[in-house]
């Protein structure tokens, strides 16, 4: 089975397929898949992302994002949501090199969480109810994607190491990333040396305050995302194997 999905314009497409639960299930591959903006899909990347047989597609970003850079195309029997988690917009690439730049992330998804309570919530329900396979992104595939990803993960049951190491499979893509913010930004620097990074560091961290707060992930999804068993009961039928 393929983690990565080799794409020309998409850098961080990936299944998140074959992690393990801690009752011995397993994550169904070609089922659920995260990505980077699907709005440079075109030509082969078309194609290729067709020959997936996505159905639906949660897109994390503000909705000025897509207006600048596109959406998903708009296929027939695809199912498009728009769903922006994030509530506080910041600049990455102006982030002061003399932060800690893992906390100061941490801290952003600590946002993401306390602010996108609603769009979270309907994710995991779109993702629940989904029929045929499924992809949510943001911009980069990174943050507000590997947020979601690891609410997801341990809400069926994935532990820690697993979602970390997940998340961390985004610095595959650095390079890529920051060659595209050059593509995308001539004449601008980039000041800050995280950028296009993700070191299990930073979700570890998020990961830690939420258990710290809420007793666990799923004591947040309870507490915060009023996240029920059949929910949890849904998306476990649905995404692993029996």
């Amino acid at each position: 089975m393929e983690r990565h999905i080799a794409f020309e314009h998409l850098y961080n497409f990936r299944d998140l397929g074959g992690y393990r639960t801690g009752d011995g299930r397993e994550v169904h591959w070609g089922l659920i898949y995260r990505s980077d903006s699907l709005g440079k899909l075109a030509g082969a990347d078309l194609a290729r992302f067709r020959a997936l047989g996505v159905r639906t597609v949660i897109d994390l970003r503000y909705p000025w994002e897509i207006a600048a850079r596109g959406r998903a195309p708009e296929l027939d029997g695809l199912a498009w949501h728009n769903l922006s988690v994030e509530h506080r917009p910041y600049d990455q690439a102006t982030i002061d090199p003399r932060l800690d730049p893992w906390r100061y992330l941490a801290d952003r998804y600590a946002e993401v969480a306390a602010d996108g309570v609603p769009e979270l919530r309907r994710a995991l329900e779109v993702i629940a109810a989904a029929d045929g396979p499924l992809v949510f992104h943001c911009a980069s595939g990174k943050d507000r994607t590997g947020l979601l990803a690891a609410l997801l993960l341990a809400l069926l049951g994935v532990d820690d190491d697993q979602i970390a190491a997940d998340f961390a499979l985004t610095e595959l893509a650095t390079e890529q990333l920051i060659a595209h913010w050059h593509a995308l930004h001539p004449g601008r620097t980039l000041a800050w040396p995280g950028y296009g990074r993700a070191p299990e560091k930073i979700i570890r961290l998020f990961l830690a305050d939420l258990v710290a707060a809420h007793g666990s992930v799923r004591g947040y999804a309870v507490d915060r995302l009023g996240v029920d068993d059949d929910l949890v009961g849904r998306l476990r039928d649905r995404l692993l194997t029996r």
